[in-house]
């Protein structure tokens, strides 16, 4: 038989097949739609379904075949352990960056992948083209089904695979660091990330993290503790298996036309550099009351809905506009204050300009607002819009946003003409996109789930 249906077999089997089926599926849709970052899925999805191959085809009997099935299993580079960690990052970068094309300096990261297939290449062309094609001499090993190449290979494989380790390593750290870099441009620029958080992405990276450990792992108890036979590396590649369903899930499952315009950058968003939010100057604390701008009919204090309770001012703060309010809230739980006149007065008009766009046009009620739409609506830059959010209030642009609208679904929650609604359409009617959203931000902002905050303002 070609293929002998196992336990070990057959359990690989669909693994191998979900992965060959995702990455054609993905290649497709990738060309269809110009979405470079399906390409680069499709081939981490083949590296981890080619190496699993190996294990499937050998317990299937390709191995002991003695014939040409048995030849390729030894010239076939099946597992390349170089490729899969550069391969994992270009994804991150092309699914984060809607511009990122692949440039001829980026071929170094696979540099040494390259070279490696080099080597396997001219061991194949040697051994199988040269000696035995060319020459007609019988391959010497393994029932004469392998050269003498192949067997040089198999130490030099040691030592690759070894490298490999420290590769998917490096890679798995460096795209988890600028992950978190990423997280950090969302919040600065948009005011819904759902979408576009790409949780899995992270769970993905442990995944693959715990992988090469487990890989490591076993490798060291063959080499320094004992020899593992073929039945017992066989969990191995059920674990590479699993990652391989995992990642094709995944990856058909993240929405390859995205709507948000990503054009992350890891070298323009480093932590320290605009736009990414810059360590904000928290006025909660160093001044907890309200610092009112003399030449603005609007106080900076008012910029989450005034503090006016029937009517009253709060002590301390300057007149208010009036607007739809809700319940006075401590200065300590206030978001915090532009910044004082004299130590910026640019920041500190900006603010209250806000503040008034805010408050009377309630751009926050768009679900996909933005950074550079909101400014535009300002009249200013995103840079100049991302500093007073950040600095004079303490906050960066997506809780800026959410924030509002938390306190315009409190307002609807507490209002009798609301009392009908579902907790989703108030979502919907304050600005929020789901209720998943809703229900996250809920808990960020406020500590609570919205039906315990809509129990706490109707009791």
């Amino acid at each position: 038989m070609i293929f002998d249906f196992d336990a070990y077999s057959s359990l690989l089997l669909p693994f191998f097949l979900q992965g060959i089926v995702v990455s054609v599926v993905l290649l497709t849709r990738g060309r269809r739609h110009g979405t470079v970052a399906d390409g680069w899925l499709a081939l981490l999805l083949l590296l981890h379904t080619v190496r699993l191959a190996q294990w499937m085809l050998g317990f299937a009997g390709w191995y002991d075949a003695h014939n040409a099935l048995s030849t390729f299993m030894f010239y076939f580079p099946f597992g390349n352990w170089l490729a899969l960690g550069p391969t994992l990052y270009f994804y991150f970068r092309s699914l984060t960056n809607q511009d990122f094309r692949f440039q001829r300096r980026d071929l170094l990261h696979f540099l040494p992948a390259l070279l490696y297939l080099g080597w396997r290449a001219v061991a194949f062309g040697v051994d199988v083209g040269w000696e035995h094609g060319v020459r007609g001499v019988p391959f010497p090993y393994h029932f004469g089904t392998e050269g003498e190449l192949a067997v040089v290979q198999e130490g030099v494989g040691f030592w690759v695979e070894a490298v490999g380790y420290v590769s998917v390593a490096y890679y798995c750290w460096l795209t988890l660091r600028e992950y978190w870099q990423y997280r950090r441009y969302i919040n600065d620029y948009f005011s819904d990330t759902e979408q576009i958080r790409f949780v899995w992405l992270r769970n993905l990276l442990v995944a693959m993290l715990l992988g090469v450990g487990i890989t490591f792992l076993f490798s060291v108890v063959d080499v320094g503790v004992m020899s593992l036979n073929y039945n017992q590396a066989w969990y191995e590649y059920l674990a590479t298996g699993i990652l391989i369903y995992f990642l094709g899930i995944a990856g058909l499952l993240t929405n390859d036309r995205l709507a948000a315009p990503l054009h992350f950058s890891p070298a323009l968003n480093a932590p320290g550099k605009p736009p990414v939010s810059v360590p904000a100057v928290s006025l909660v604390e160093r001044q907890p009351q309200p610092v009112p701008i003399a030449t603005s009919t609007v106080p900076v204090a008012a910029s989450w809905p005034p503090l006016i309770d029937d009517g009253a001012v709060a002590a301390g703060a300057a007149p208010a506009v009036a607007v739809e309010t809700t319940t006075l809230v401590p200065a300590t739980e206030r978001p915090a204050a532009a910044i004082p006149e004299a130590a910026d007065p640019e920041l500190a008009r900006w603010a209250t300009r806000l503040t008034q766009l805010m408050e009377t046009d309630h751009p926050y009620l768009a679900p996909e607002l933005t950074l550079p739409e909101l400014a535009a609506r300002l009249g200013t830059n995103t840079s100049m819009l991302s500093r007073v959010i950040n600095t004079g209030f303490g906050q960066n642009f997506n809780d800026y946003v959410n924030e509002y609208r938390v306190r315009e679904a409190e307002r609807r929650l507490r209002d009798p003409k609301f009392q009908q609604y579902t907790l989703l359409a108030v979502a919907l009617e304050s600005g929020f996109n789901s209720k998943s959203t809703f229900n996250r931000v809920f808990k960020k902002l406020r500590g609570a789930t919205p039906s315990e905050v809509a129990a706490g303002l109707n009791s």
